[in-house]
């Protein structure tokens, strides 16, 4: 069967996990109520089959036997299931040898794009895997395990980041490195940091329908009051969705006055319970809302006010995505702590909380370790990574890049199926509309599936499954022609006009 029934399906069901305090939202969950024996039905039949297109023997044979021996929860939705073959650059290739402009990078990780050639070279040479010889059984390199032990190549990446972050203006208050293996053990260990550091003070604020994880303390800090796994140290605070919901609105002047209300009242609540302030430069995985910069500057002025730690959740936005190499200087803001991951090592899992020596001197032996934190492959590529960035100008064409996507995403509203775009850099959101009887997650998949499916010059689009249901996030890599970007854009436009013509 096609993807599409799953999609109608999935989309609808996913609305409940949604809070109900915001009215759009609601409306959309009672609107969903009303089908809920019908998506219901659907769901129960279109699970029981694996996503299938046509002419994709290879694809669909990959895609059944994942599909009978992996449970659906191990992956977020897509309509596609996109089976990748090889990469290289800005392109994917499907076991059927189909060419796909990859306007994901791989969930922003892959900024330099795939395999560069250079990068490689650097990673295997930080290894000592650059004389690697096939009469030899094992070869005399550095360790791939270094758990209750140091390489020289932590101390290295650690160094290399630690002055590549106080270079960058905002970048004053990053002292010390703490190493993790994903993002939602960065966050968990940034929390545990901010928490150990006065007995009395435990709530903490997070900024509401943000992404920090899925484990823990980060889980817990992730969406709002009505998620699952709540924890009552954790506050919700209103962040701006509706005032940056599009472009132009983002270019209006922010009335700051009711955030600064809620926080005064948080305030007068807590006092000195107050123990840090965590939020990201920009809500990713909530639908790709980027707020003025005087937002995130309140909240750090608030946190200096009361004596809080203000962390910032980059892992989504560092290595350059926003325009500078971090989002916090982008956004004028100076962290206490800045949690780093998924463009910062290209690929391979490698992930950081990084900020005040004093706020991690509380937390003894143990405390903060892992298997993999500072794994040496992980530091090779970190170390990589910087060399691209601090010897190409990635940024200058990163900046040129940002233009093409801006102008390509702003013609996209011309069509009735695209109600917004919003977004900076190299990360932008483009919010669909309903269309007669489809909802408008139904058009952002039948977007994602036909952009898959590609044009009749066999020019196709890899995206990622709509973020909050409606919301298509574009990201490609940094490094991307500005010329074939510009094509693709071009493709894209003519694929949606013509799949709702």
């Amino acid at each position: 069967m096609i993807g599409s029934g799953y999609w109608r399906s999935s989309a609808a069901a996913n609305k409940v996990m949604r809070c109900t305090n915001d009215p759009l939202v609601a409306a959309a969950i009672s609107q969903s109520e009303i089908k809920a024996k019908v998506v219901m039905t659907q769901l129960k039949t279109v699970l029981d089959s694996a996503i299938e297109f046509p002419d994709e023997k290879q694809s669909n044979a990959i895609r059944e036997i994942i599909h009978r021996n992996e449970p659906r929860s191990l992956r977020t939705y897509t309509p596609t299931l996109a089976v990748l073959a090889r990469s290289e650059g800005c392109y994917h290739f499907t076991p059927e040898g189909r060419k796909l402009a990859d306007f994901t990078s791989g969930v922003l990780v892959t900024n330099l794009g795939h395999h560069p050639t250079r990068w490689w070279q650097r990673v295997q040479n930080y290894l000592g895997l650059d004389q690697l010889d096939d009469n030899k059984p094992f070869a005399n390199a550095v360790t791939l395990s270094a758990y209750n032990a140091v390489t020289e190549l932590e101390s290295s990446a650690t160094e290399r980041l630690l002055s590549n972050l106080r270079a960058q203006p905002g970048g004053g208050r990053m002292e010390q490195v703490v190493w993790a293996a994903s993002g939602s053990e960065a966050i968990q260990k940034s929390l545990w940091a901010c928490l150990s550091r006065r007995k009395e003070s435990d709530v903490i604020l997070a900024t509401r329908h943000g992404f920090h994880g899925k484990k823990g303390l980060a889980g817990a800090a992730t969406g709002c009051e009505i998620d699952k796994e709540r924890d009552a140290r954790v506050r919700f605070i209103e962040f701006p969705r509706e005032q940056c919901s599009s472009i132009q609105r983002r270019r209006e002047p922010l009335d700051l006055e009711p955030f600064q209300t809620e926080l005064a009242q948080v305030a007068d609540e807590f006092g000195k319970r107050l123990c840090c302030l965590i939020t990201e430069p920009y809500l990713g995985g909530g639908g790709s809302y980027h707020p003025q910069y005087e937002y995130l500057q309140l909240l750090e002025q608030f946190c200096r006010q009361h004596d809080m730690a203000f962390i910032l959740d980059e892992v989504q936005a560092n290595f350059g995505r926003t325009g500078n190499m971090y989002a916090f200087t982008t956004y004028g803001v100076e962290p206490d702590i800045v949690v780093l991951g998924k463009g910062m090592a290209n690929g391979v899992p490698v992930d950081a909380a990084v900020g005040r020596s004093d706020l991690f001197a509380n937390m003894n032996y143990g405390e903060t370790s892992d298997t993999w934190s500072a794994h040496p492959l992980g530091c090779a590529a970190v170390l990589a990574t910087l060399d691209a960035f601090e010897t190409e100008d990635i940024l200058g064409h990163a900046a040129e890049l940002a233009k093409v996507i801006e102008t390509g995403l702003v013609r996209l509203t011309e069509l009735a199926a695209i109600a917004s775009v919003r977004g900076e850099g190299a990360v932008w959101g483009i919010e669909c509309a309903a269309i007669g009887e489809r909802t408008a997650e139904e058009v952002a998949n039948a977007i994602v599936e036909a952009c898959y499916l590609g044009d009749s010059g066999g020019r196709a689009i890899h995206l990622l499954g709509p973020l909050a249901g409606k919301v298509i996030r574009i990201a490609p890599p940094l490094v991307m022609p500005l010329d074939e970007a510009k094509q693709y854009f071009d493709t894209m436009y003519e694929i949606t006009a013509e799949c709702f013509a």
